[in-house]
């Protein structure tokens, strides 16, 4: 067993365990393989250890990966920074954008995605820590650009994504999440279902608060060179 399948191994009895103790059923909870700055070697081992979800943050470095990994059914997740210029190669070669923040990139993502694939699945990013040195809108944002990408007709709007500040202790990790997770609930006739939330230091305040994707990067692939 190679290193990489057994840190998958590991991380997913985590996550099972912090399924039941936040008394949830197992295997509510998605594991997104963040994959930036690694290999397509690296991505193709935790692939065949059964891993499918991987997010990438830059548009060209994982265009390069996705040529090499044709043959491989996987589902690849944009999680960066969107820039404009970057709309039309995201909108075509991802299943998932978890980092929309405004009106003009969600309509750019709608207008250029091909015809021929299904609607691209979004997230709005909430910098719910109002950190100025983070992407993302303002919480109270939410509801008018929530509103304007459900009627998108290429887009089909899943959820939220939030990094909110880091926390020592677990209830100030969780603050945040519950935020967030009021404001969801209080959007009018939206079914939202996912709650792309929690990184390796705030796992288990994630999956207590609702997380059902988490990403996790270094963990899995080890640390950055």
């Amino acid at each position: 067993m190679n290193t990489i399948s057994q840190r998958l191994y590991a991380i997913r009895t985590e996550i099972n365990t912090l399924e039941t103790a936040a008394d949830r059923p197992q295997n509510t909870v998605l594991l997104l393989a963040v994959s930036k700055t690694k290999p397509a070697s690296d991505i193709a081992l935790a692939y065949q250890a059964g891993q499918r979800h991987f997010g990438e943050n830059y548009c060209q470095e994982a265009l390069k990966k996705q040529q090499h990994l044709g043959a491989f059914n996987i589902s690849w997740h944009f999680i960066g920074p969107i820039q404009s210029n970057k709309t039309k190669d995201i909108a075509a070669h991802f299943n998932w954008v978890h980092s929309v923040d405004n009106l003009k990139i969600a309509q750019r993502l709608n207008d250029q995605r091909p015809d021929n694939l299904p609607p691209l699945n979004v997230c709005v990013q909430v910098n719910i820590s109002n950190e100025e040195t983070k992407s993302g809108l303002a919480l109270a944002a939410l509801p008018d650009i929530c509103a304007a990408i459900a009627l998108l007709p290429r887009l089909k709007l899943r959820g939220v994504m939030a990094i909110p500040a880091p926390q020592e202790y677990f209830e100030d990790q969780r603050q945040p999440y519950q935020q967030l997770r009021v404001a969801v609930a209080k959007l009018n006739g939206l079914a939202l279902d996912t709650f792309s939330f929690g990184m390796s230091g705030d796992l288990k305040a994630a999956i207590f608060e609702g997380a059902t994707i988490v990403r996790l990067g270094s963990a899995l692939f080890g640390s950055r060179g």
